[in-house]
């Protein structure tokens, strides 16, 4: 029977009604997912082992930015504006950086399994961390893990690129091989020196914010949006890429120059966030499955929200590692456990090879 032209597409009307729920569903989703942060934040600033109320904090709050007075010990700017207002947006920070660079990249090697450290990014920060640490303790060790995480992504991209190409899979191979290498150097330092040292490094590769103050945030703010931004404004060519570079080249893209500045902004990103919280497992591999899971593998949508729920996901975990206990468990330790099944998932529904 043939429908009606108006229901063609869509079918009969109560499929329509679906679609128009499910639909407007998503899209109240979206909004939701992109104003995260806003709820998180407040609720994470409340949260401490330091005995202050909630309707105290509000107060202290009021009195600085705005008219309201109210007369309060010293201690509480301390506790709320220099440790737990940098604590709380340096995680938003780092969050937001994982999951934006970990979207990117699974977006550019067309590869669910694909994190911000696939070329070496992780091995080459925690060995600047502990040259900063052990060998040259002049280096600050934000400095030192920047510097070097930069460093084994360049000798990623220059072993892999080939009579002006660079494919995906000699990327991925450049990158398991820099790892190698930096993870090599990484032991002999910690091989040869001493054991107070070794305390730091291993703790450091933990990922950890309980050090986190205001010059971090400041410091790594600006490469953190830098690189997000640029991956924000260029997102729809995301989708072109993900198509393969066979297809992308089809419709008149410069593969290499698009994957060239994705790549860079990416690892700028997570480079920076690393440098200053350590490395953080799986953030980056999750965060970004959770949202294409429920709103699709659109880049123009997944982005902004990887920027939001990542930033929302990070400080809701470290939340928890800074509260749940009597003592402190370095994030990374937590990110890990609740990635770890995720990526069983992973590997049980996904194809290996390939963008599905």
């Amino acid at each position: 029977m043939k429908l009606p032209e108006k229901e063609k597409n869509y079918g009969y009307p109560a499929c329509r009604l679906g679609v128009s729920f499910y639909s407007g569903w998503k899209n109240l989703a979206y909004i939701l997912f992109l104003f995260l942060p806003v709820p998180v934040f407040l609720f994470s600033i409340f949260l401490g082992t330091y005995p202050l109320s909630p309707l105290e904090l509000i107060k202290v709050l009021l009195s600085h930015f705005t008219a309201y007075e109210y007369s309060y010990p010293s201690v509480y700017d301390t506790v709320i504006l220099n440790i737990r207002f940098p604590r709380v947006l340096l995680a938003m920070m780092v969050g937001a950086a994982l999951s934006t660079s970990g979207a990117t990249f699974q977006g550019i090697f067309r590869n669910p399994l694909v994190s911000p450290y696939i070329l070496g990014l992780s091995s080459g920060a925690a060995f600047g961390a502990a040259l900063s640490i052990s060998v040259i303790p002049e280096l600050p060790v934000q400095v030192g893990a920047f510097i070097f995480s930069l460093v084994a992504l360049g000798f990623s991209y220059i072993m892999a690129r080939t009579g002006g190409q660079t494919s995906t899979v000699a990327l991925v191979l450049s990158g398991v091989i820099t790892s190698a290498v930096f993870g090599a150097l990484l032991s002999i330092i910690q091989f040869t020196t001493d054991e107070k040292a070794v305390q730091s490094i291993v703790y450091w590769t933990l990922g950890c914010l309980h050090t986190s103050h205001w010059p971090k945030f400041f410091d790594s703010f600006p490469l953190v949006a830098a690189g997000c931004l640029v991956i924000y404004l260029l997102r729809w060519k995301l989708n072109v890429l993900a198509l393969g570079e066979e297809e992308a080249k089809a419709v008149g893209m410069n593969v290499e120059l698009y994957k060239a500045i994705f790549i860079t902004a990416a690892s700028l990103a997570a480079s920076a966030a690393v440098a200053v919280a350590g490395i953080i497992g799986l953030v980056g591999l999750i965060v970004p499955h959770m949202l294409r899971m429920i709103f699709g593998p659109d880049h123009r949508k997944l982005i902004p929200l990887s920027i939001t729920f990542g930033a929302a996901f990070l400080a809701l975990v470290d939340n928890v590692a800074r509260s749940t206990l009597g003592f402190e468990i370095p994030v990374g330790i937590i990110t890990t456990l609740l990635g770890a099944p995720f990526f069983l998932y992973l590997l049980r529904t996904t194809k290996m090879v390939g963008w599905e």
